[in-house]
């Protein structure tokens, strides 16, 4: 397993496992998010990376260590781990539809904290002009915009973002990639992620997953440049735009 030492990591996860319905879906992930910036947790599809995602939230059945800064919140249920910073943007956004864009918003506000609408509708103007709008009746790449505001709306010391150009038009992935970079500026970020230019421009370190297993760690940028490893670990040659 190829290391990189991740200095000052805010979130640190070592032997991981997870189970779903009884079956297990993560064997045996380490991994470190680094203070500042973002750090791509990568692989081909079904290597359990959206489950890692979720174990660490306490979403399903998990056993290893997971520490935020130190403190152990892998015993913890989802609502102290989201209490105690962390942020989690899911892959399919999971909206509330039937919600307006600015109640959608609301909900999310965490008790005792400051809240960035400055830097939510800095990011996206559009939602304060879609303010009163259902969420279910927007676009896909709305939605996101939504999903990710919410994210960002607290000041969490960490956000695990899962697949968030998934599905979107080019323009749009663009966008998110931006808003991405602007609020790894203020709040690291983890981000699993098929679109490997997105990777490419975003990411410092990167994790990558096989079989539920972590099995490499590293640059970011020297990882994406080996072909040999990315045609291996991802199943793709170097400069395709998505990992299968």
């Amino acid at each position: 397993m190829t290391r990189a030492p991740v200095p000052d990591a805010v979130l640190t996860v070592r032997g991981l496992a997870a189970h779903v319905a009884g079956q297990q879906v993560v064997e045996h992930v380490d991994l470190e998010v680094a203070a500042n910036g973002v750090t791509a947790l990568l692989g081909r599809n079904g290597v359990g990376k959206t489950s890692t995602i979720k174990a660490v939230m306490g979403l399903i059945d998990r056993a290893g260590t997971i520490e935020l800064d130190g403190q152990d919140i892998g015993t913890l249920p989802t609502h102290r781990v989201a209490q105690l910073g962390v942020g989690y943007v899911p892959e399919d956004r999971e909206v509330f539809s039937a919600l307006s864009v600015s109640e959608n918003l609301r909900i999310a506000e965490r008790r005792g904290h400051q809240h960035r609408y400055d830097l939510v509708y800095d990011l996206f103007p559009e939602l304060r002009q879609r303010a009163g709008q259902a969420a279910g009746t927007l676009s896909g790449g709305q939605q996101q915009m939504v999903s990710l505001a919410r994210a960002l709306l607290n000041d969490n010391r960490v956000l695990l973002v899962d697949e968030p150009t998934k599905g979107l038009a080019p323009r749009l992935v663009h966008e998110v990639g931006r808003a991405l970079a602007r609020a790894a500026e203020v709040v690291p970020v983890l981000l699993v992620e098929q679109n490997l230019q997105v990777v490419r421009d975003l990411a410092h370190h990167a994790v990558v997953l096989t079989g539920g297993r972590s099995v490499h760690h590293g640059p970011a940028a020297e990882f994406l440049d080996d072909p040999d490893l990315t045609q291996r670990l991802l199943g793709v040659s170097t400069g395709s735009e998505r990992a299968v």
